[in-house]
């Protein structure tokens, strides 16, 4: 008997419900039933069920015997909680990142993989600044995330692209959630970043990364005060 994962077409369900939860499409705590689901999404109603097993797995759904599930809400002690943790994994990643950038200068042997990513990255912030100075908002979301990741990339560090994996599509759903108030000044200071870690200064790059996701709390928390 396949697992749940193996079903055909859960993947790929549970992935364009995650990004319409992600882009409010579906809004939170809205009620949401695999019937409704499997026809918005042309499915049958096995693979969105699988879909919002995982999706509750991962705090994108709350689900409750007869009750039924509805889109989690950001509360903001959890987001408190998961700024915390990326200011840490975060962190840890540019000051890696840089200090790999140091090597290779020192070395004069630059790696064609680390070049690879490099590049990416400044095709991402090309697309950004872009985007932002556009007023598509919605496109930053996604690049954003792929600014992180790509930072954790150059760091080369298997356990810190694994713990930021886990906390991806949540940070795509904060920046998304946010991205009205802050997108374009939170966007603004990815460059710094990534040029204390084109430079190989660890410490710099530490600090921009965390004061940028200070901030990006901030940001977001002022929402909720009384």
């Amino acid at each position: 008997m396949p697992q749940a994962a193996d079903l055909p077409g859960e993947p790929r369900i549970r992935d364009r419900i995650r990004q319409d939860i992600i882009r409010g499409e579906l809004a939170p705590g809205a009620k949401i039933t695999e019937a409704a689901l499997a026809a918005r999404y042309g499915s049958s109603r096995v693979p969105v069920r699988e879909a919002l097993r995982a999706l509750a797995a991962e705090g994108f759904v709350e689900s409750r015997p007869y009750a039924g599930s509805r889109v989690a809400r950001l509360e903001p002690g959890e987001a408190g909680d998961l700024f915390d943790v990326r200011e840490t994994v975060e962190g840890a990643t540019a000051r890696r990142a840089a200090e790999r950038a140091g090597r290779q200068a020192a070395a004069g042997t630059p790696d064609p993989d680390w070049w690879a990513v490099r590049r990416r990255l400044g095709e991402i912030l090309a697309a950004g600044d872009a985007a932002a100075s556009e007023g598509r908002l919605d496109a930053l979301p996604e690049l954003n995330l792929g600014f992180h990741r790509g930072i954790a990339e150059l760091a080369d560090s298997a356990s810190l692209q694994a713990l930021l994996a886990q906390l991806a599509g949540k940070i795509e759903w904060l920046y998304a959630s946010d991205v009205g108030f802050r997108g374009r000044d939170s966007w603004s200071e990815h460059r710094p970043i990534l040029a204390a870690v084109d430079a190989g200064s660890a410490t710099e790059a530490e600090e921009l990364m965390r004061a940028h996701i200070q901030r990006s709390k901030r940001s977001f928390l002022r929402r909720f005060a009384n």
